[in-house]
C-alpha cells in the first residue's frame, strides 16, 4: 500500500446470526427507523463518480482524502483499485485524480494542475454553493466568519477560497474570543453538516456580539443533514436506545448521536457496522431508534436490523419526516461510457431511504 493511502480495514460482512441475545424487557419490543437515512444526493454522486472513473479510465484511479466519510464505502472502493492519498503531491504525474466530496481549496486544485493531473471535481454541489458564497464575499471586501468544525476536509476548502478574509468559529464558545476587522461588514457561512440546533446557537452568539452581522442568501446546512436531525428528534423521545451507523469522522453521524441524546434519548450509540452493537446496550430496551448518516450504504442498516431481530426486535415501524427525491449531475468527464455514449447513469440515481 503506497504512502498515503488511508488505513481503513477491507469491508467486514455480516457476522454470524444469533450474536445478539433476546432477553426479557418490560414492554413489547420494537424498532423504530427513522426516514429519511444513509446516502444523501451528493455522497450517492461522488461515489458513483469513483466507481464510473475505474470504468472508464481502469485502476488505479487516485482520490485526494476520503471520498465520502464512510470506512466501508471507502475500503470497498479501495478494492476495485481507488487509490487515497493525503496530498496531491503523492499522485504520479498524468494519473487521474477525484476530488471529494468534502471540496478543495484553489491551492490543491493549482497543485494537481501542477503535477498534469487529470483531475474529476466530485465535490458535493451544495459545499460548491458554499465555496461560491465564501469567495463573492471575499471579492465585496466583506469579513467571513465561517462556523465549522476545525480540521474537517470540508472547512480546510471552505476557508481555503479566502483565507486571508475568514475567521473560523467552532462552537458557541468561541465567539467570546473573536476579533474583527470591522463589525460593521461582517458575514456568517456553515460547514454543511453541522448541527442545525448548535449552529443557529453559534449565530444568536454572534449577532449579541456583532447586531450588523449578515445572513448568507440561503441555509447552508445541506437539506440532508437538515432531514435526518430532523427525524431523529421525531424518534428520540420515545427510543430507550438510539443506535446511529456511520463512521467516526463522519460529522453528520456523530451529530446524528447528540441529537438523539438531546431530544430524549435514553442511550445512543454510533457504529460502523452491525457487529459492533454491544448486548449491555439493550439491557432494559424496549423501543430502539434506528437510523444513519449521509453517507452510509443502506445495506449496513439492514444488517443492524437483522442483528436487532436475533434480539427480539422484529416489529420495525417506519417514521417517515421527509421524502427526498434530489439528484445531482455526475462531473462532466463521467457523463458518457466508455464508448462515448450518453450513461444513464449521469444522475447516479441509486435509490435512497
Amino acid at each position: 500500500m503506497s504512502n498515503g493511502v488511508h488505513p481503513v480495514a477491507p469491508p467486514r460482512r455480516r457476522p454470524a446470526r444469533g450474536r445478539l441475545r433476546d432477553e426479557p424487557v418490560a414492554g413489547a419490543k420494537r424498532v423504530l427507523l427513522a426516514a429519511p437515512r444513509g446516502y444523501c444526493a451528493g455522497v450517492d454522486r461522488a461515489v458513483v463518480a469513483v466507481e464510473k472513473a475505474l470504468e472508464h479510465f481502469g485502476a488505479p484511479v487516485y482520490v485526494r482524502k476520503q471520498i465520502v466519510h464512510n470506512v466501508h464505502v471507502v475500503s470497498e472502493l479501495e478494492q476495485r483499485g481507488a487509490i487515497f492519498v493525503d496530498d496531491v503531491a503523492e499522485v504520479p504525474e498524468g494519473s487521474h485524480l477525484v476530488f471529494s466530496a468534502h471540496g478543495v481549496s484553489p491551492a490543491v486544485v493549482a497543485g494537481a494542475a501542477a503535477r498534469g493531473l487529470e483531475t474529476i471535481d466530485a465535490t458535493c454541489p451544495l459545499v460548491t454553493k458554499v465555496h461560491r458564497e465564501a469567495t463573492r464575499f471575499a471579492g465585496q471586501g466583506r469579513q467571513i466568519l465561517l462556523i465549522g468544525h476545525a480540521g474537517h476536509e470540508e472547512v480546510e476548502g471552505t476557508m481555503g477560497q479566502a483565507p486571508e478574509r475568514t475567521i473560523l468559529v467552532g462552537s458557541p464558545d468561541d465567539v467570546d474570543a473573536i476579533e474583527v476587522d470591522d463589525p460593521a461588514n461582517l458575514v456568517w457561512i456553515s460547514q454543511t453538516t453541522l448541527s442545525v440546533d448548535e449552529t443557529m446557537d453559534t449565530v444568536r452568539r454572534l449577532r449579541e456580539r456583532f447586531p450588523l452581522l449578515q445572513d448568507p442568501p440561503s441555509d447552508d446546512i445541506c437539506y440532508a443533514t437538515q432531514n435526518r436531525q430532523v427525524a431523529i428528534k421525531k424518534v428520540a423521545p420515545e427510543a430507550d436506545l438510539v443506535i446511529v451507523v456511520g463512521s467516526a469522522n463522519s460529522s453528520n453521524s456523530v451529530r446524528l448521536v447528540e441529537v438523539a441524546l438531546e431530544r430524549g434519548a435514553r442511550a445512543a450509540f454510533r457504529v460502523d457496522y452491525a457487529d459492533e452493537i454491544e448486548q449491555s446496550w439493550l439491557d432494559g430496551v424496549a423501543t430502539v431508534g434506528v437510523t444513519s448518516g449521509a453517507s452510509v450504504p443502506e445495506v449496513l442498516v439492514q444488517e443492524v436490523l437483522e442483528q436487532l431481530a436475533d434480539a427480539g426486535y422484529r416489529d420495525v415501524e417506519e417514521v417517515r419526516t421527509a421524502e427526498e427525491d434530489l439528484m445531482f449531475s455526475l462531473p462532466k468527464e463521467l457523463r458518457r461510457d466508455a464508448s462515448g455514449a450518453a450513461d444513464d447513469r449521469a444522475l447516479g440515481g441509486r435509490s435512497r431511504a
